[in-house]
């Protein structure tokens, strides 16, 4: 079996997991009720290099107000045209949304590319992955959590 990477994406309209899953959610009804896919997805512009790395078993790990807190298994890459008839690649993801142990990151645009080794582990059901994302974000900095 060869590499694996994970994404990088800042979770841009969402102040916390819990917005992105009620998001994802409402999208999730509004396809299944027009008989589309209705797996969550977020659409790119570009295609990644490393589309066979991240379908080895790669997530995508969403930054919230500047912190990771969460990620979700990519399971396909699919060509997506544009109402403006652009190709762009439609990452599909998996419906679970694992929060994550938050970790500091500074802004950017697009997306990066994250090594196995520098990820965040997920942290289960606790009550850390409830807190507000500027809270978790200090106390990362603190060192306490």
């Amino acid at each position: 079996m060869g590499a694996m990477v994970n994404l990088v994406k800042l979770c841009v309209g969402t102040d916390s997991p819990a917005d992105l899953e009620d998001w994802q959610a409402m999208r999730r009804d509004s396809n299944r009720a027009a008989g589309l896919d209705d797996r969550p997805r977020h659409v790119t512009r570009m295609w990644p290099r490393r589309s066979d790395e991240l379908l080895n078993g790669g997530s995508l790990y969403w930054v919230f107000k500047g912190v990771i807190l969460a990620r979700q298994a990519i399971l396909d890459l699919q060509k997506q045209t544009g109402d403006d008839g652009v190709d762009r690649c439609a990452i599909i993801l998996d419906s679970t949304l694992h929060r994550t142990a938050p970790a500091p990151r500074r802004p950017f645009q697009g997306w990066r590319y994250l090594r196995p080794e520098d990820a965040p582990p997920d942290l289960g059901t606790t009550a850390e992955s409830e807190l507000p994302p500027e809270l978790v974000a200090e106390l990362s900095a603190l060192g306490v959590i």
